[in-house]
């Protein structure tokens, strides 16, 4: 009898027929004989509606209360889950992070799991229960406080419970078919990829693909949990993150951030002073470079005055450039820095369709270009028609 571990994102329980539809899903699973532990996002946008209500009741930070806030939502999705699953003649019972024995460190709204004790879990499995846990959340090990793991940390607890019941592989179910070359919704010639390793799916959700959280892939990697992505809405085969398997490199995929502010220093020619002032700051800056307007980087846009004010408080520092206004459009794929040829068409290619590169930067695996935010969309469309069109042209 196999451990299957199945998490299920806001949209495959979106509502009150959705969640039903999971149900059965699981049911069958179990019947089947195996035994099964789910682990369940919010419904729907229930963590922005969360979000906008405190902002409307209180205008300052409470990282405690909103911890406590955010894992409601959660909280509701596994109970009505276990209802439903019940109601199909199958023993359910569902557990919040903290009973499922999620631990972590202190930090609120981004904490990191530090072990799992799942005692819990064993004994429920053991008496024939499908066990529904609530995942993006769990207690500090160290002053039991409610903690929750950042967006998409739904993904981090499911892996890291396969983990722990040594699970054959971790199943992410999602309202997409898989791992795409590009997002689907934006680009519908976008081909499904059968498999992908481990590294180049942390890149692509680095990049801002959002089928899994970057943080659940490097987990995957680190505890050797394969990952299946499918769709939650159909049986059919999904994509399975695992291992790099042997092959000449390739291109995988264009991924796309419109979550991204650019930050800079005006005249300056050495990206290297940037990327330190940021680094000591604790701000993510996966792409910097040297652009039109200096050296710069690609922030996340909620971390962009945190980085204007870490630049301006350096030494010595010029005029502190900022553009809210910006997207980040990604070719992924193993080799991309060492391929001149390809850097250089992925230039041609924006420049022809008129879609000005304000920055650059390049990685063994990714390289990332920094353009106006109403060009993004484009940008996408156009490197995938070129990279990834079906013939002798197109990547593979």
């Amino acid at each position: 009898m196999a451990v299957i571990v199945q998490k299920y994102g806001g949209t495959s329980v979106g509502d009150a027929e959705r969640i039903r539809a999971v149900a059965r899903r699981v049911a069958v699973t179990r019947l089947a004989g195996h035994e099964v532990v789910v682990i369940v996002s919010a419904m729907g946008h229930t963590t922005d509606h969360f979000l906008d209500l405190s902002r409307q009741v209180s205008p300052n930070d409470h990282p405690r209360e909103m911890d406590m806030l955010l894992t409601a939502g959660e909280r509701i999705s596994m109970a009505l889950l276990a209802m439903a699953i019940r109601d199909l003649g199958v023993e359910a019972v569902s557990l919040t992070g903290s009973q499922a024995g999620i631990l972590t460190n202190t930090v609120h709204g981004r904490a990191e799991i530090e072990e799992v004790r799942a005692f819990r879990v064993k004994e429920h499995l053991d008496r024939g229960d499908v066990v529904i846990v609530a995942g993006f959340q769990g207690v500090s090990a160290v002053n039991k406080e409610i903690t929750t793991l950042g967006r998409g940390g739904s993904d981090a607890t499911a892996v890291a419970m396969a983990s722990y019941l040594g699970a054959d592989a971790c199943e992410v179910y999602t309202d997409v078919d898989g791992v795409f070359t590009a997002d689907p919704r934006l680009v519908p010639e976008a081909r499904k990829l059968d498999e992908v390793s481990y590294d180049e799916m942390a890149e692509m959700a680095g990049a801002g693909a959002a089928v899994l959280m970057s943080r659940s892939v490097e987990l995957g990697r680190r505890w050797g949990v394969p990952l299946h992505v499918r769709s939650s809405f159909h049986h059919g085969e999904g994509t399975w993150v695992r291992p790099a398997t042997a092959g000449p490199p390739r291109l995988i995929g264009i991924a796309h951030d419109p979550d991204q502010a650019l930050v800079g220093l005006a005249a300056e020619e050495d990206a290297a002073v940037v990327a330190e002032a940021l680094l000591a700051a604790a701000i993510p800056a996966d792409t910097v470079g040297v652009g039109r307007d200096g050296a710069g980087a690609a922030v996340p846009r909620d971390q962009a005055a945190a980085a204007v004010a870490a630049l301006a408080a350096r030494p010595g520092s010029g005029e502190v450039v900022l553009n809210e206004g910006v997207g980040k459009v990604s070719l992924v794929g193993a080799g991309v820095a060492d391929r001149p040829d390809t850097v250089a068409r992925a230039g041609e290619v924006l420049d022809a369709a008129g879609i000005p590169v304000l920055l650059t930067a390049a990685t063994p695996l990714r390289l990332s270009s920094l353009v106006p935010a109403e060009s993004l969309d484009e940008a996408v469309r156009v490197l995938h028609g070129v990279f990834f069109a079906p013939g002798p042209g197109g990547a593979r």
